[in-house]
């Protein structure tokens, strides 16, 4: 004796696809509820490979980053069909059958690999590899005070209380002391009682 459904096929996916819905809603749901949430300024704020969002987006910057990011997809992608070639290599079964298996499938290996070393050196020839590193560029002026002048005000160090520094500033260090003598706070706090 057959049994029949009371339910047809479109009916099935109907409901496959509310169910569908319906956990994905309390899957949202549950993650609101029992999710923290405390926004502050730096976790709002965007984040770019490590750089600190400055300005507008509009600027103009070095196309060697695209090329870099493609030719890692590149070889990346190309990996993934070594598995499926390794997988038919290691099955004994099949090189055990014919022995001229294993060497198609080793040759063309090496065939792939080196047209993909091929291009991994045409790149590398280019220099599209190389990361942009900055050129250390000292600026020119035309001025009458020679470089050691500058030199020695960029090596000295601020020690505070030299001797020296403190005689040749006394006058005007008393003479801030009897003005901030003289001065009285424009607020005073009064609090209230309750």
């Amino acid at each position: 004796m057959e049994e029949y459904s009371q339910i047809s096929a479109f009916g099935k996916v109907l409901i496959f696809l509310i169910m569908g819905i319906v956990f994905v809603m309390l899957a949202f749901i549950t993650s609101k509820i029992i999710a923290p949430n405390k926004p502050n300024p730096e976790k709002n704020s965007s984040y770019e490979c490590g750089e600190e969002v400055i300005g507008s987006s509009w600027i103009q910057f070095n196309s060697r980053f695209y090329v870099i990011a493609l030719i890692f997809l590149l070889f990346d992608v190309e990996m993934v069909f070594i598995f499926p070639w390794a997988i038919v290599f290691s099955d004994a079964t099949l090189i055990a059958q014919d022995q001229r298996w294993g060497w198609l499938s080793f040759t063309e290996m090496l065939i792939f690999i080196s047209i993909l070393l091929l291009g991994l050196v045409y790149v590398w020839r280019k220099k599209d590899l190389d990361w942009i590193k900055p050129v250390l560029k000292l600026p020119t002026v035309d001025t009458k005070i020679p470089l050691s002048a500058y030199q020695a005000i960029n090596e000295a160090k601020y020690q505070p209380g030299l001797k020296n520094k403190q005689q040749e500033n006394s006058s005007v260090v008393k003479e801030n002391n009897i003005e901030t003598e003289n001065i009285k706070p424009k607020f005073v706090p009064r609090f209230k009682k309750s």
